[in-house]
């Protein structure tokens, strides 16, 4: 197990507890802006290209951008419960929304968002999540033609992992990756068995 990389553990992982709906669902703790911990669960949107990066979509109106922005550094922590798997994946978070200058980010923004469910794309045209409800009145019915692009609201959070902590219950394994740059930027792994 010790010369399997951590993302080929997570796929799988994801194949294995696939029947399990809550399988795609993980926590992402950020820091909040007033130092403290600031904790959600959010969804697994696949992996950025070839590459161990993870997507997130989010609302940039939530609490969370902000948050990383001011301090991009992040954990993810996910737990499947049919093979008794943990993953500890800590990283940076790039925050990508309208304003992003990147024209490559921008259509990475945009592929994420016409991935997705035509009722998924809806919720990003809800009021600001966080902001009390003034008034019970029922809310309007809301459209959007499938062809339009991401709405401003639509975000793109792309973690990129530098180290990974795999713990695996059931045969009381457990595995540290870290990754280091070399002097001509590439990205390489080091794993290491320590005691669960």
């Amino acid at each position: 197990m010790g010369t399997v990389g951590w993302k080929q553990l997570l796929l799988s992982a994801l194949e294995s507890n696939a029947h399990l709906k809550h399988s795609c669902f993980f926590q992402l703790a950020s820091i909040g802006t007033n130092g403290t911990p600031s904790n959600r669960t959010v969804v697994f949107r696949g992996f950025q290209d070839n590459t161990h990066n993870i997507l997130i979509n989010t609302d940039s109106r939530s609490r969370k951008i902000a948050e990383l922005v001011r301090n991009p550094c992040a954990e993810i922590c996910w737990y499947f419960t049919d093979s008794w798997e943990q993953f500890r994946i800590t990283g940076n978070v790039d925050v990508i929304d309208r304003s992003n200058p990147d024209p490559l980010k921008l259509r990475q923004r945009e592929k994420s968002w016409f991935a997705r469910s035509l009722s998924s794309r809806i919720q990003y045209l809800v009021p600001e999540p966080g902001v009390p409800i003034l008034s019970e009145q029922a809310q309007p019915e809301i459209s959007l033609d499938p062809s339009t692009g991401p709405v401003d609201a639509f975000c793109l959070l792309i973690l990129e992992p530098n180290q990974v902590d795999y713990l695996n219950l059931k045969s009381n394994q457990r595995l540290t990756f870290k990754s280091s740059v070399s002097a001509t930027a590439e990205k390489s792994w080091i794993v290491e068995r320590v005691n669960p």
